[in-house]
């Protein structure tokens, strides 16, 4: 197997609990080694692709890679020394998604909603991970102009509308934590509007129950968002969005017709599960 040697800096999240003696380091980089793929890494990831993603010594992802790959959870390539995620983690995805009773519920709901919206709609329920959020359902309205993202695929948290409504009604200990890793960047400018944008979107939320990015994410989005959290208390919080190109999902319609039915499609599974 090709191996490279580059060290590099660790990140925040270990640095906090490098000396907590509960904390198993070594878990903890196995499991940012599976994080750092993306559904569109079609072509596999190498160790050193691993570890500028993951912000760990080439030496030690070499590795984990290894130990991943002994226990099938990647696969490797032996002509072009490169790692996928192996069949293993896709079960384990499954398992997480079964036992979520708002997934299932949520489905025909969304998929309701988008087929009425109409325009390339695209709906999604989301939850966090790390400093992204990750699909955990989508629906589309028919037409080739939605969205093409599907469950799986993570966006950025802070830049996000469904990131900053989760944010915005998270704990405040969580939200602490969040605020933190997005000054830890170092960029003074990007911290400041991702907060103002977080603050934007706990008062937008306060006042109408949704909250409206345009733009935010991508400059050809639009999109409105709103928090979700399950009453049975044991499935995380997590938030729907619902957005499309900016063109045929101007400002006026998200605020006026989009936001307020994103908001009752909500309210309706909120009483179910």
């Amino acid at each position: 197997m090709r191996k490279r040697t580059t060290d590099t800096k660790l990140q925040p999240a270990q640095q906090d609990t490098e000396n907590d003696r509960q904390f198993v380091t070594a878990l903890h980089r196995g499991l940012e080694i599976l994080r750092a793929f993306r559904p569109t890494d079609r072509s596999g990831l190498g160790n050193r692709e691993l570890a500028e993603r993951t912000g760990l010594p080439n030496s030690t992802v070499s590795r984990l890679t290894f130990t991943l790959w002994k226990l099938n959870y990647i696969t490797y390539d032996e002509d072009t020394g490169r790692y996928r995620m192996g069949v293993p983690i896709l079960s384990l995805g499954y398992a997480c998604l079964a036992g979520m009773q708002v997934h299932e519920t949520a489905q025909v709901y969304m998929q309701e909603l988008a087929d009425e919206c109409g325009d390339g709609v695209m709906i999604a329920l989301g939850g966090r991970d790390d400093m992204t959020m990750a699909y955990l359902a989508c629906a589309r309205s028919v037409g080739f102009l939605s969205l093409q993202l599907s469950v799986g695929s993570r966006i950025s948290l802070p830049r996000s509308a469904m990131g900053r409504a989760y944010t915005a009604r998270t704990s405040e200990e969580e939200r602490s934590e969040i605020l933190k890793q997005i000054d830890a960047r170092g960029d003074a400018d990007y911290a400041k509007l991702m907060r103002d944008s977080i603050d934007e979107a706990h008062k937008q939320i306060e006042d109408r129950g949704f909250y409206t990015n345009i733009g935010g994410w991508q400059p050809d989005v639009n999109s409105v968002a709103v928090p979700f959290r399950p009453l049975d208390g044991n499935t995380p919080m997590m938030s729907f969005t619902l957005g499309g190109a900016a063109y045929s999902l101007p400002k006026e319609r998200m605020e006026t017709e989009l936001g307020p039915k994103l908001v009752e499609m909500v309210n309706k599974i909120g009483r179910i599960v």
